[in-house]
């Protein structure tokens, strides 16, 4: 009798209440959170041991024809392109075509004399010191003036070196766009024709190349920027600019076949591909950072231009892949891809709620405005306008921040909060910015 009846309790219970949900039914009921409260538009993946856990399309790949996106759609990767020309630089190398002790202007042409001392490896670590156009403030003025990559390097040959090669590391797209020359000189072809018959085809990867605006892609995703609250088609850029640093394209299921290509030898040998995943600086190896999430080693890397965001997180102690590629700029892969890969792990997450603005006294405000330092160059900015508390970062437009408490506040038009940190005294001297899954604090200046 007694067996009789927990069979019973067993049979009026529902499945979910006597087992956790599968990790493909979480990652979902997160994602459509996200898809509710912060319009994400793309593809995710999760894969273990080369197995898909999770593959699955949110949102659009083109608002105005209703076209979903899928697993198969195809979106710009912005600066996972690195990870790429990294390999593909270190394959030249077993090839005997160059070494990457050799100078850089050894492979370049009108090479300034500043360059002199700069290795291929530093340009691969970002640690050359050669100044990163796309930080130019006209840079967006260039978008959509073709100029591959001899070209885009007139655009900085004539800057002086930020530090000395080695020293110091800074991210630079134009070490990059130089690699794109240097493998074009070290191997007698294109860039285009060198990544698709040495990295793609090699590694079965169909659905990924060089992205032209010209050529017919099917399964192309739209890239949408959101501006007032409202979605826009993003900006044209020519993808000849971005050459080398970010102009390649790929799906979900292609970074997958890229991930096993890296544990199976195919593309190149086991030391080389070590190589990649060794850090020079700041984390960083050659196109990937190498840093620890969960109690685990995590390879990464993101990637973002002009309507697309990207992130790739490997964890080769699990051989796991998690990869999250959007068209939506506000999309936050990187938040994401760590949420994705808690649940895939067991750790604890947050599934996406509506921020809630609270009633607080106005005059608190004006403890809060002025000028907060989030980096050399580039200033957060606090001020008030009646009843309203508004910020602006440098080269960006004011927006209007709203209190969820009387310290902490979140904006509308991006994934992003700011907590005013008040000293012993009631003083704010610091706020911090959570924004991407990060916690950035910003002293106040004068």
């Amino acid at each position: 009798m007694k067996i009789l009846v927990l069979l019973l309790a067993a049979a009026l219970c529902p499945a979910q209440d006597i087992a956790p949900k599968p990790i493909a039914n979480k990652v979902d009921e997160y994602m459509q959170a996200r898809v509710r409260l912060h319009k994400f538009m793309g593809s995710v993946l999760v894969a273990r041991d080369g197995k898909v856990l999770v593959s699955k399309g949110y949102g659009s790949a083109n608002l105005e024809l209703d076209v979903p996106n899928t697993p198969q759609t195809k979106f710009r990767l912005g600066s996972i392109t690195k990870q790429f020309v990294a390999l593909a630089t270190l394959q030249l190398e077993e090839r005997g075509k160059l070494k990457v002790s050799d100078p850089v202007c050894q492979y370049l042409e009108n090479c300034p004399e500043a360059w002199k001392p700069v290795t291929i490896h530093h340009l691969l670590s970002h640690t050359s010191g050669i100044w990163n156009f796309t930080s130019s403030p006209d840079y967006s003025k260039q978008w959509m003036l073709p100029s591959r990559p001899a070209k885009t390097m007139e655009k900085f040959r004539d800057k002086p070196l930020e530090f000395e090669p080695g020293s110091k590391w800074s991210y630079s797209n134009s070490g990059y766009i130089l690699l794109a020359l240097v493998l074009e000189k070290a191997s007698g072809v294109s860039y285009e024709e060198y990544m698709q018959r040495n990295i793609f085809e090699p590694a079965g990867m169909q659905d990924s190349g060089h992205d032209t605006y010209e050529a017919v892609l099917k399964h192309r995703a739209s890239g949408y920027a959101e501006r007032n609250g409202r979605l826009q088609n993003a900006p044209y850029h020519d993808m000849s600019i971005p050459i080398g640093g970010g102009d390649l394209y790929s799906t979900v299921e292609d970074m997958l076949r890229w991930d096993q290509a890296l544990y199976s030898g195919k593309l190149a040998q086991p030391e080389s591909i070590a190589r990649l995943f060794t850090p020079v600086k700041n984390n960083y190896g050659y196109g990937w950072t190498v840093d620890q999430q969960f109690n685990r080693t995590r390879i990464s890397h993101g990637g973002g231009i002009n309507g697309f965001v990207t992130f790739i997180s490997r964890y080769p102690q699990d051989k796991s892949l998690v990869v999250v590629l959007s068209n939506h700029m506000n999309a936050n892969p990187g938040v994401v891809a760590g949420d994705l890969a808690a649940i895939l792990f067991g750790m604890p997450y947050e599934i996406a709620k509506p921020n809630v603005a609270v009633s607080v006294d106005p005059k608190l405000y004006d403890a809060y405005v002025g000028k907060y330092q989030l980096a050399p160059n580039f200033i957060l900015s606090v001020t008030r306008d009646g009843d309203r508390l508004l910020t602006q970062a440098t080269g960006q437009g004011q927006v209007e921040i709203f209190p969820e408490s009387e310290t902490k506040f979140f904006l509308k038009v991006v994934e992003a909060k700011i907590t005013f940190v008040k000293d012993s005294e009631g003083k704010v001297n610091e706020v911090i910015l959570h924004q991407g899954g990060r916690d950035m604090p910003a002293k106040r200046v004068p």
